[in-house]
């Protein structure tokens, strides 16, 4: 290997637990810099571009079989800069060329293993390669010896490609609202269009086993969120039927982890049996979110167990212990997916009290020759109340304890913007539910933590990742976008206005610094960044919600509490944009969704100041309605309208439905019989 450390793996100097997982390799891995495409020019390389994350089980499958093999890594050594990226700490390359990817092959996935032109425009990717050429699939080697004859043959070939996917890139950017101007329409946000996306997200249900599709499925928690929402709002019966359904089969299923609680990211079958093991805190946050919910309409019981039961599970598996939490939990331990959490047959005879073994195992579906793959993940088919008897809680903790013994998944220790966010509004939705005090206890903590560790120096502009005190990456749109919907609902469960005063300030600085030329939408990237080659504007609901559409809900709400017109108009003219598209695809859109909803029906406004309004705040949070603003304060705040003139000692509380209020009252209960 050439001595010139230049030209050495790199990723030994790395943060991101990915990087580092590949820092041994005998491939010359670098990371993302803009001294790539300098390197890149001087030596006449393409770039390989690998982007994976910690948690991706093909990712390590292709490291073993290819990047970890000396023949495979002196090729790629000697004719590529090779370059790692891990995906959640650069989210906005991977967003890039993994549209490039789709572009090109209609599909896309991780790891994700692109090629670029010294320039960074990209003329040829695909995903998992296996080492030996299979049916449909070309091998690795197969892959880097084309793309190096053709580098080397047919150069001008390869720069029009790349120029023609760039454009692609820049074409799909300008056209963000998915609507030319003359398509928009004037009307805005009805109720009969909240239950037409009901229905329309109804087409792809499974009524038999819950969720959307076929395998692998994913549990879309936007779209059961907008399922909620119809149902408040029309008395949509089979949106109600489904969400709940669909909430009853994966708590039941092997998705949800019933000795532990949390979840994992998909199920590979329709049954929710067989999951990919990976657990995300984002997946599990916005579950909490979903569920708690459901228990403010339904008051299950089990959804409060699994409520608490994952909170836990965070608690013990993603903490820092100072407030913060960390990204994801591998699916892989000693090599095998799933080992951490299957059973065989004899360990739980071994374990558990007799008396309930052979119950236990008939309701966990656990036999002798295995439920899956020759071992046995624990789900069921029966109500999920038995698994909360006391019986089965002592034999699900023992058998945790055990596990305990084992070796662990690797962890994830990132701690990412974003997703700390999704987890404090998560926060703030159970304590709604549940009334829990350590909730909101946990929520304050961890804000307070995001502040003093994600801001340079002087508070000017935020970061995207703290991985062992180390910062990176400029803080992205949704990363301000989901700290701005964390404030909002920090506000709402602890009556502190500050809350609502520093969202302010900051859709401010993503006004300065994101919005694009029209005012209108915002890009992803800041426009101090400049090491992509072009910047996106996200309109689609991922996994997680775009950041436009979390920007979107502010600007309406932020707008209605400063009574800032300019900010309702924005949040109006964006939703007319997106308005066809969330129509036609609401499954796809369904955030967007969630801000539609709020923008189709009366908007109450629910207000009370004086010293002991907070006494009652647990009991108004605990109603389900997404059409509210709750601001229950100890004292009046002048920066805000809709608490100005309302200061007294008698704990009136006041109501307004759409600008027009009604008498004050005494009786909380009296308002809440309004709503």
């Amino acid at each position: 290997m050439n001595a010139n450390p230049k030209f050495t793996n790199q990723l030994i100097k790395e943060t991101s637990p990915y990087l580092l997982q590949h820092a041994h390799n005998p491939v010359h891995w670098v990371a993302w810099s803009p001294s790539i495409f300098d390197d890149a020019l001087l030596q006449n390389k393409p770039i390989l571009l690998s982007i994976g994350y910690a948690a991706c089980h093909w990712c390590h499958v292709m490291e073993r079989e290819s990047f970890e093999q000396e023949e495979v890594a002196e090729f790629m050594n000697t004719h590529f800069i090779n370059v790692k990226v891990d995906r959640e700490e650069r989210p906005d390359i991977d967003h890039i060329y993994m549209d490039a990817l789709q572009a090109m092959t209609g599909s896309g996935g991780w790891p994700l293993n692109i090629f670029l032109l010294p320039d960074g425009k990209p003329f040829f990717g695909g995903t998992y390669f296996p080492p030996s050429t299979l049916p449909q699939r070309a091998s690795w080697m197969d892959v880097l010896n084309g793309v190096q004859q053709a580098y080397t043959k047919q150069i001008e070939k390869l720069k029009d490609q790349a120029n023609q996917l760039t454009q692609h890139l820049l074409t799909k950017n300008i056209t963000a609202s998915l609507l030319t101007n003359t398509e928009i329409e004037d009307t805005i946000a009805t109720p009969q269009e909240v239950e037409l996306i009901g229905n329309r997200i109804l087409q792809t249900a499974d009524t038999l086993w819950g969720g959307f599709g076929n395998a692998p499925k994913f549990p879309q928690t936007f779209c059961l969120q907008m399922l909620l929402r119809n149902y408040k709002l029309n008395a949509s019966e089979s949106s109600m039927v489904h969400a709940v359904r669909s909430i009853d089969k994966m708590i039941q299923g092997g998705i949800y982890d019933h000795l532990g609680g949390g979840f994992s990211r998909y199920s590979t079958d329709v049954q929710w049996q067989a999951p990919h093991f990976e657990k995300m805190l984002y997946d599990n946050a916005l579950f909490i979110g979903l569920i708690s919910e459901a228990y403010q309409i339904t008051k299950k019981e089990s959804y409060a167990y699994v409520i608490q039961q994952s909170i836990q599970f965070i608690e013990r598996e993603l903490s820092n212990e100072q407030g913060a939490f960390y990204a994801a939990l591998d699916a892989d331990s000693e090599g095998v997916e799933g080992k951490f959490y299957t059973w065989s047959y004899a360990e739980i005879k071994n374990l558990i009290d007799p008396v309930i073994f052979d119950s236990f195992c008939a309701y966990y579906q656990i036999t002798e020759n295995g439920n899956w793959e020759h071992t046995n993940i624990l789900w069921t088919t029966e109500s999920f109340d038995k698994s909360v008897t006391p019986e089965f809680i002592k034999a699900k903790n023992i058998l945790l304890n055990h596990r305990a013994t084992r070796i662990r998944p690797a962890l994830d220790y990132k701690i990412i913007l974003s997703w700390n966010n999704l987890m404090i509004i998560a926060l703030c939705k159970a304590y709604a539910a549940l009334g829990d005090e350590s909730y909101k206890s946990k929520a304050i903590q961890s804000m307070q933590w995001i502040e003093t560790h994600f801001s340079d120096e002087a508070h000017d502009y935020l970061f995207h990742t703290n991985t062992k005190g180390i910062k990176k990456s400029f803080a992205f749109l949704d990363d301000y976008g989901s700290l701005i919907q964390a404030y909002i609902h920090l506000q709402e469960i602890t009556g502190d206005t500050t809350y609502l005063h520093k969202a302010k300030k900051w859709m401010e600085y993503i006004q300065i610094h994101f919005v694009d030329e029209e005012g209108l939408f915002f890009y992803y990237t800041a426009k101090y960044q400049t090491d992509v080659i072009v910047r996106q504007k996200e309109t689609y609901d991922g996994a997680q919600p775009s950041g436009n559409a979390l920007v979107c809900m502010s600007l309406f709400y932020l707008g209605q509490v400063f009574d800032h017109l300019p900010w309702i108009q924005q949040s109006d003219q964006m939703m007319k944009q997106m308005r066809k598209m969330m129509l036609q695809y609401p499954s796809s859109f369904s955030y967007w969704a969630q801000c539609f909803n709020r923008m189709s029906s009366d908007l109450i406004e629910l207000v009370a100041v004086g010293p002991h309004v907070q006494q009652d705040l647990k009991v108004a949070l605990s109603v389900f309605q997404p059409n509210k603003i709750i601001l229950f304060i100890a004292e009046e705040d002048t920066l805000l309208p809709l608490t100005i003139g309302k200061k007294n000692i008698d704990n009136q509380y006041f109501i307004c439905l759409n600008k027009s209020c009604q008498p004050p009252t005494p009786k909380l209960a009296n308002i809440l019989a309004l709503i």
